[in-house]
């Protein structure tokens, strides 16, 4: 995965990763809010030995004997007797073995300091204990080096080494347990990788198809076309204006995608272009009659003649679509009850011809692949170009059937629905019959830049003002704007 692709996983699910930051810092931080509150304070004292002569070589072994003294008074400082002695000074309701354990007692490496540091649920408790556990190392000491402790008659005399208390314990300000800002930022960095991790398995086990680049890299087809989403188009049909009627703002993009589907469908192979082409989609659901019903408004807006035909046998749409009569149709011209012209209809558009289903057949499937359908298919495409809307081809078999005696399927499929596995058994029902995928387009692209889509709306730019008259001309669908001094429509490539 390169930075790029990094960068859409972290776009596409930016919103997880900071919710889960913002969890973390509060879980954290209300986590430590809640703790008891413990506080610290230090005492020190430094080990000397009492030198009688003053000489500089007795300094110099005073300084060595301190030195190897300090490293047993360390763990002199851990006595039980320490503690008795801090308790019975204090008057602390608790067992040695507790005191002892919210006091540290450390030594600088090369020094003769003893640094004590003490905790306690108070600023004083933990400032006392710290000073009066100091106090009671020295006294303690004090005993070992005089021989107090001894039972010597003659011990008592004056300790050769001595603890002498040095800074004493200041009342401390802050608790140093818990840090709430120090919790806050570990669980604002365990919330942002959890995020991130979040982010990228949702990304590894996402199939939905997202991108052009992913898709052909995915099932090894080409993208012959992208069509954005409109929110017109999601809650009814809506099909471009016939016969240069303004297209209205709301599909200008619509538009504009259904003419770079057409001059790619005409450009598939510029000697012999396809003249019969299927439809169909994978499942239901991925808009691949609108697009067909758009796709031959398209064709015969640029000047050429066009044959719709509902081959849904199963689940009809196109008449309704155009509102035309769904009485009459396909059924009924391959079962020889009615002729080509008796029901073919006219929507309105100069070159469209609509062929709708008919009556619903027992037997779609059969009908589709009979040699009437192939005849009924050569004789159409001889002068028009033929559009034959499918069904669903892992619902049924109708379209894989159709494909192979049509020039090649169209392939429907909807960004961030449909999942490149899906698409992947919908071209192989293909393959198996011998049929040529054209290409496929891809439906419903999100009209935002960013996370995983990556169609471009550049040209909405041109799009025509509401009430800009003059430009009426240029919002017709298949008419071509004019030229104005040495500037060239953007559009004009599409024709």
């Amino acid at each position: 995965m390169d930075l790029r692709s990094q960068l859409k996983v972290l776009r596409a699910h930016w919103l997880a990763v900071v919710i889960f930051t913002i969890v973390g810092t509060v879980a954290f931080g209300g986590w430590a809010l809640v703790q008891p509150k413990v506080y610290a304070a230090d005492a020190s004292g430094y080990v000397d030995v009492v030198i009688g002569d003053g000489q500089a070589s007795s300094a110099l072994a005073g300084d060595n004997l301190a030195r190897a003294k300090v490293k047993s008074y360390i763990d002199l400082g851990k006595w039980r007797t320490v503690a008795q002695r801090v308790i019975d000074q204090l008057g602390l309701d608790a067992s040695p073995e507790d005191v002892v354990g919210r006091v540290t007692v450390t030594n600088p490496i090369d020094t003769v300091i003893v640094n004590v540091r003490a905790e306690g649920a108070s600023p004083e408790a933990a400032r006392d204990l710290a000073q009066a556990w100091i106090s009671s190392m020295a006294t303690e000491i004090a005993d070992l080096e005089s021989g107090a402790d001894s039972g010597d008659s003659s011990a008592g005399g004056t300790p050769a080494v001595r603890l002498t208390e040095g800074d004493s314990a200041q009342l401390p300000q802050e608790p140093s347990y818990p840090n709430a800002k120090l919790f806050s930022a570990l669980g604002a960095f365990v919330g942002l990788v959890v995020g991130l991790l979040y982010a990228v398995v949702r990304h590894l086990l996402d199939r939905r198809i997202r991108s052009t680049e992913t898709l052909e890299s995915e099932v090894g087809v080409s993208v012959v076309g992208s069509i954005p989403f409109e929110k017109m188009l999601a809650t009814k049909i809506h099909l471009l204006p016939l016969d240069g009627q303004p297209v209205p703002r709301e599909l200008f993009s619509v538009s504009e995608a259904m003419r770079e589907l057409r001059t790619n469908i005409q450009f598939m192979n510029v000697d012999d272009p396809p003249r019969v082409i299927v439809v169909t989609s994978p499942v239901p659901g991925d808009g691949k009659s609108t697009t067909s019903s758009n796709l031959a408004v398209a064709l015969a807006a640029s000047g050429q003649q066009v044959y719709l035909i509902d081959a849904d046998l199963r689940r009809p749409r196109i008449a309704s679509y155009f509102g035309l009569v769904e009485g009459a149709g396909l059924s009924d011209i391959l079962a020889n009850r009615a002729s080509i012209e008796d029901v073919t209809q006219a929507p309105g558009a100069a070159g469209l011809h609509i062929i709708a289903a008919g009556r619903i057949p027992p037997n779609p499937s059969e009908l589709l692949g009979s040699g009437r359908m192939r005849s009924l298919l050569e004789h159409l495409s001889t002068n028009a170009i033929v559009i034959l809307d499918a069904p669903p081809l892992l619902a049924v078999t109708d379209a894989a059937v159709l494909s192979t005696q049509a020039d090649g399927a169209i392939v429907v499929v909807s960004a961030g629905k449909t999942t490149t596995d899906i698409l992947r058994r919908g071209l192989a029902s293909l393959r198996k019959v011998g049929a040529q995928p054209l290409g496929i387009v891809l439906n419903r692209v999100p009209k935002r830049r960013g996370a995983y889509y990556d169609y471009s709306y550049t040209r909405e730019y041109y799009a025509p003002e509401a009430g800009a008259s003059e430009m009426e001309d240029v919002a017709s669908f298949g008419v071509e704007p004019p030229m104005t001094g040495t500037r060239r429509s953007r559009r004009s490539h599409s024709v």
